[in-house]
């Protein structure tokens, strides 16, 4: 191997180590996110072999998260003519990522959570006592804040990019 090329796979080594690490934070496993990574960055689709060598993992865990993150709409399936094995290349526009990980932690988190503050909301309606009052009172008011989050969560993932960077520049400008 060149330097140039040692120097490559360090600098790819480091970005998969580290997007794992950021993946946890995103509500995904370090191990799905290292393989996004991975992928993301690969010139070409790679097959569950090719992952699993390089990140030193067991196929079971592989394929459970790169059926997952075809799941989740951030890996395509991709077939080459005459071959059994399947390829997975991910979305490479930033923007999309973002987007599709906006989208599914809604569904998986803020969707749930909605509904679990309008369920409590609805049963301690009718509590009139001071503590279920303010029970009540305090379920709304998340309620009214996640809404918010997730109409505006939705609105920026509806958005198209540059219209995106533009209303966020005059936000922090």
């Amino acid at each position: 191997m060149s330097a140039t090329t040692d120097a490559l796979k360090q600098a790819r080594d480091e970005f998969v180590a580290q997007w794992g690490a950021l993946g946890t934070q995103w509500g995904i496993n370090r191990t799905m996110a290292q393989i996004h990574a991975l992928l993301m960055t690969a010139p070409e689709p790679l097959g569950t072999d090719e992952v699993m060598e390089e990140l030193e993992i067991s196929r079971g865990n592989a394929h459970t998260n790169l059926k997952e993150l075809v799941a989740w709409g951030l890996l395509r399936v991709v077939v080459r003519k005459g071959e059994r094995r399947e390829y997975f290349e991910a979305e490479k526009d930033v923007w999309k990522v973002f987007i599709m990980v906006t989208r599914e932690r809604k569904r998986r988190e803020i969707d749930p959570a909605l509904q679990v503050l309008r369920k409590c909301a609805e049963e301690s309606q009718d509590i009139d006592t001071p503590e279920g009052r303010a029970f009540y009172e305090q379920m709304r008011q998340l309620e009214e804040f996640v809404e918010f989050a997730s109409t505006m969560a939705d609105r920026v993932a509806g958005m198209k990019h540059g219209f995106a960077l533009q209303m966020a520049a005059k936000m922090l400008g």
